[in-house]
């Protein structure tokens, strides 16, 4: 391992396991992994089975981009399977759910 590399200013690294839970909705849980300077953030989305947001997700003020980390993902239209990543323009929403349940990683880069 090269510590030049590690050590660098504003390098960061969170292993998802040891971020703080907090739950939004019942069975949907958001973990916050990095916010930067700027607004930027990136988290992780954990749904169980069956769950789903109980309104309209308004991406506000920016996009937001989701990769599909683990099962399958509903946005309201569709089902998208791990593996696949969705780009959401600002001012677009979806209605997340999932009925086998998902994992998501969820960036902001506008805030």
């Amino acid at each position: 391992m090269n510590p030049e590399i590690v050590q660098q200013q504003g390098y960061t690294s969170v292993f998802v396991g040891d971020a703080p839970v907090r739950e939004l909705f019942p069975g949907i849980r958001l973990r916050p992994l990095w916010t930067g300077p700027t607004g930027a953030h990136a988290n992780v989305l954990e749904m169980d089975a069956g769950t789903s947001w109980p309104r309209r997700d308004v991406h506000e003020p920016g996009p937001e981009e989701v990769y599909v980390v683990h099962g399958t993902f509903h946005d309201g239209a569709r089902d998208y399977p791990a593996g696949t990543f969705l780009h959401a323009p600002a001012g677009s929403w979806h209605l997340p759910a999932t009925t086998p349940g998902c994992t998501l990683f969820l960036f902001y880069p506008e805030g």
